[in-house]
């Protein structure tokens, strides 16, 4: 481990078998936040929300809650991960912490919805300057992609309804861009729906009649407005 900077502490790969960690891959992600600095930005967007002697940044505390999920995990409790080893993602609040924190930031409503959403248009932007020609949005033209899937619930969770599939979970809908040379694509929407009342969407095909090519829209079960699969601005 080097020297920290930012919210991480920086490491070093070195293959003789000495001080090895697991849960490696996630330096990745690690580096990826620094050199984006969206850690800078999540702390200064949430820095409203820091108590005045509070130890642990809130938004290094969610970002380690992004970071447990992309590990696998699908709980709070699951930072545990990322609390094992400091040597790679420094001090992680403890679990009554990381609760508190969410609570907080959910009675914020709007607001810290708000700030979230600032932070990250503002490092999207920067590593799309970066990237030049390679951005998702070189041509004047950004391609998202709307996908929608269940999330099963094995209890009375918040909005969890029962599906059109007979299941009983959740329906978001999300909004990828779509990346292109350099991978830089990413999740800039997402919508929490009830899932009875969500279209239920079929995948887009494409006809070739007389040298045309068409797309076929998805539509809701019961009829009803039409959404489309894929939002070219």
């Amino acid at each position: 481990m080097k020297k920290r900077i930012g919210s991480y502490p920086r490491v070093r790969v070195e293959g003789g078998g000495r001080a090895v960690v697991s849960q490696a891959g996630a330096v990745l992600l690690v580096e990826t936040v620094r050199k984006t600095g969206l850690d800078a930005a999540i702390s200064a967007a949430l820095a409203p929300w820091r108590k005045a002697r509070a130890v642990h940044d809130p938004g290094k505390v969610l970002l380690d809650v992004a970071l447990a999920v992309a590990l696998g995990g699908d709980c709070l409790a699951d930072v545990a991960l990322l609390r094992a080893e400091p040597a790679v993602f420094g001090p992680v609040a403890s679990d009554p912490t990381v609760s508190r924190l969410v609570g907080q930031l959910a009675s914020g409503g709007k607001r810290v919805l708000a700030a979230l959403r600032t932070a990250h248009a503002e490092v999207r932007e920067h590593v799309w300057r970066l990237a030049g020609d390679a951005a998702p949005d070189a041509g004047g033209q950004v391609i998202v992609d709307l996908d929608g899937v269940l999330v099963l619930a094995h209890s009375e969770k918040q909005d969890a309804a029962a599906t059109w599939k007979k299941t009983f979970g959740h329906h978001p809908l999300m909004g990828f861009v779509e990346p292109r040379r350099l991978r830089l694509g990413g999740l800039p929407a997402g919508l929490a729906r009830v899932p009875a009342l969500s279209p239920q969407l079929v995948p887009l095909t494409r006809r070739r009649r007389r040298g045309e090519t068409r797309r076929t829209q998805p539509t809701r079960p019961n009829g009803g407005a039409r959404l489309p699969q894929r939002i070219c601005p």
